[in-house]
């Protein structure tokens, strides 16, 4: 008895689809052929690619029973119209207002980038390889002790640039994000000094203790979910109404996680609080008026102490902040309005 194309391959049984779409993509090169036609799996992958992203339409769980699956589907779509010579095509554009009057700095001007959760981690390097590069940095957290060393640090880097010295244009704030009133004040005191954001990144994060969702403690659910919700809904609250009176060009980054598109066991306020991440930033896409974007950030896997909280020392095996500010930076800087609505990962 034969093998089957698949056993002959040596591939597993959940990379049957990724099998198909190399298939399609190899007929474009004769003398290759294939049956059915790849009409036939072009409509075929492009209705689970329709369905797929059409929740409204078909109960989104049915499909997300196997996440590889799906993903092999797409990237199924993907080749099949790549072998057609079509490209696949753009999400629709939300149906937004426009803004009349807006302009967007030069490349080559200084920017004032907002950061949340500036004491540590991810968002301190992103400020300080920001302020190398000559931006002017509006940073809070709730950890006052580490926001004067990093003022001095932001001082230090802001000298050092190659470019214009932006230095003496910083602003570091003690705020919780939780606490609307904290941030009404921090936005006061953005427009008095006359730092209103040309981006905001609301990076302020927390992760719940390994557990499961009935062992967490409520108190530990509902910091999770004020941190990291309610605190992106405070900051976009009070900041998009700024960035608005300016009438330049502005983008928001919320930053999202892995965790925000797929699911993991242990950590499941953070899994959501991340999901709502997601919705939330494409909501809010919809309602801004055209000049204003909004994406939602995935930093991808970086050693972090809530990294080092789910994986301990295994965290040590990914890159630190350090590494990856410069590659978050770049990208932060190039976003456009283009981008809005998008899910992008560092």
């Amino acid at each position: 008895m034969g093998q089957s194309n698949q056993t002959r391959l040596g591939l597993k049984p959940n990379s049957f689809l990724q099998f198909w779409a190399r298939t399609v993509l190899d007929a474009a090169s004769p003398p290759i052929r294939i049956w059915p036609p790849l009409s036939v799996y072009r409509t075929i992958a492009g209705g689970i690619f329709f369905f797929y992203h059409h929740p409204t339409s078909v109960p989104q769980e049915k499909f997300a029973k196997n996440d590889s699956i799906i993903q092999n589907v797409q990237l199924w779509a993907c080749l099949s119209h790549l072998n057609s010579g079509k490209m696949m095509p753009a999400p629709p554009t939300p149906k937004t207002e426009k803004l009349e009057g807006l302009s967007m700095p030069g490349t080559g001007l200084h920017k004032t980038v907002l950061i949340t959760g500036v004491s540590r981690g991810l968002g301190r390097a992103l400020a300080l390889e920001l302020a190398k590069r000559g931006h002017n940095i509006v940073g809070c957290s709730r950890s006052q002790d580490k926001l004067s060393s990093l003022e001095a640090e932001l001082t230090s880097a802001s000298t050092s640039s190659s470019s214009l010295s932006s230095q003496g244009k910083h602003l570091i704030m003690n705020v919780d994000v939780r606490s609307n009133s904290s941030v009404e004040e921090l936005a006061h005191a953005v427009r008095e000094k006359k730092s209103i954001p040309d981006i905001l990144v609301n990076n302020a994060g927390t992760i719940n203790r390994n557990n499961r969702l009935w062992e967490v403690p409520v108190e530990d659910f509902d910091n999770v979910i004020d941190t990291n919700v309610k605190g992106v809904a405070n900051m976009m609250r009070h900041f998009i109404p700024l960035m608005l009176d300016r009438k330049q060009q502005g983008v928001i980054v919320n930053l999202s996680s892995g965790w925000g598109r797929s699911a993991a066991g242990q950590v499941a306020p953070y899994c959501a609080s991340k999901w709502a991440i997601e919705g939330l930033t494409r909501s809010v896409a919809k309602e801004l008026p055209t000049g204003l974007a909004i994406v939602a950030l995935s930093p991808g896997v970086v050693n972090t102490d809530m990294l080092q909280s789910c994986f301990g020392t295994s965290a040590s095996l990914y890159q630190t902040p350090e590494a990856w500010a410069p590659k978050a930076a770049t990208m932060i800087l190039n976003l456009t309005v283009a981008d809005n609505g998008m899910s992008l990962t560092v």
